[in-house]
């Protein structure tokens, strides 16, 4: 069945029951837990909270999981990549003797402040903007191989003299996973003609309101805006700016739906961002409606699997957790700290 990854980044205020690892052992040792599974924290080098509450949410998504051990049993290369520190992450934890504990991502943190200079700090760092990163830059680690390696790649074909016509390579199993399509439609008000653009996503980022749920947010995600003034739409058949009404609605539904709830705006008043505390109510399994005529798989059913969570009063400031559904059990993962909810 499909899987939903939710970044919800919220003020969301957990009590942590506390309990130590031998207690722990007990009940994660228990028949309803499989014996082939793995619970360990993520020590913490200095506010890297947002990178240990993502990979434990892309961890527990067990597609993505398979994909990256997957990758770890066929690569036999001696470069190391931010891809091969994560792929000897995963293979670390689902190796270890025990069930439950702690590991440090030590190599993997290292790479990626090598890799990107933004995190190469002890600042806080946003979730979001790190599972970004970390999606589009293991796709092009796996892109570059395979047009080094010249498997499945093909690089260009010559059309005439001079020109040259190129190939698109062939999706990733990142984009297989992750990736979605959305389409902008625009009806011009005059001629009554309607013209789309595709857009492919790997999440959805959506407004909040006040005292409003995931499925209020995707409806106001896909709201008709009326064009006009300033802002007409250049309508190709009218030869001239037009009013027009614009929408966007999801063409193409991903196997992980991966939804980031914008929870910090930039306010002019106070010439900064903001976070934005709202109560965001948000279901275990979700049916997107926001789809549109030709849309691919559109009944497919969501189920839940991670939350990752802000907890905290600004972006500059604050500590990243997430919970995440195992086999039926939701547990708490706080840096080097698993507790079962």
């Amino acid at each position: 069945m499909p899987i939903l990854l939710l970044k919800e980044l919220h003020a969301f205020l957990i009590k942590l029951q506390g309990a130590n690892i031998s207690q722990l052992e007990r009940d994660i040792g228990s028949e309803q837990f499989p014996s082939n599974e793995h619970y360990f924290g993520l020590v913490n080098f200095g506010n890297t909270c947002y990178s240990n509450s993502v990979l434990q949410a892309l961890y527990f998504c067990k597609p993505f999981r398979d994909k990256v051990l997957e990758y770890k049993a066929k690569n036999k290369r001696t470069k190391e990549t931010l891809l091969t520190c994560l792929a000897d992450l995963f293979h670390s934890i689902a190796t270890q003797k025990k069930k439950v504990g702690s590991i440090a991502p030590k190599k993997f943190i290292a790479r990626l402040r090598k890799e990107k200079e933004e995190f190469d700090n002890y600042m806080q760092q946003d979730a979001h903007e790190f599972l970004n990163f970390l999606i589009n830059r293991i796709s092009e680690i796996i892109l570059a191989e395979r047009h080094q390696n010249s498997t499945n790649y093909i690089k260009s074909k010559t059309s005439g003299e001079n020109g040259t016509i190129h190939t698109p390579p062939e999706p990733t199993w990142v984009h297989e996973i992750f990736q979605g399509i959305m389409t902008s439609e625009t009806r011009c008000l005059n001629c009554e003609t309607v013209s789309s653009k595709d857009e492919d996503f790997f999440d959805l980022q959506v407004d909040i309101e006040q005292n409003t749920s995931i499925s209020h947010c995707l409806k106001c995600f896909s709201n008709t805006e009326t064009l006009c003034s300033d802002n007409k739409f250049k309508c190709d058949n009218c030869s001239s700016y037009q009013e027009a009404q614009k929408r966007v609605r999801v063409k193409k539904l991903p196997m992980i739906l991966a939804l980031h709830l914008k929870r910090f705006k930039y306010m002019e008043q106070y010439n900064r961002h903001i976070k934005v505390s709202h109560r965001v109510v948000f279901p275990l399994e979700l049916r997107l409606f926001n789809t549109s005529d030709d849309a691919v798989n559109p009944d497919r059913l969501y189920d839940l699997i991670a939350v990752v969570i802000h907890c905290g009063s600004g972006p500059n400031r604050g500590h990243y957790i997430s919970i995440v559904k195992s086999h039926g059990f939701w547990l708490l993962f706080d840096d080097d700290q698993v507790d079962v909810s």
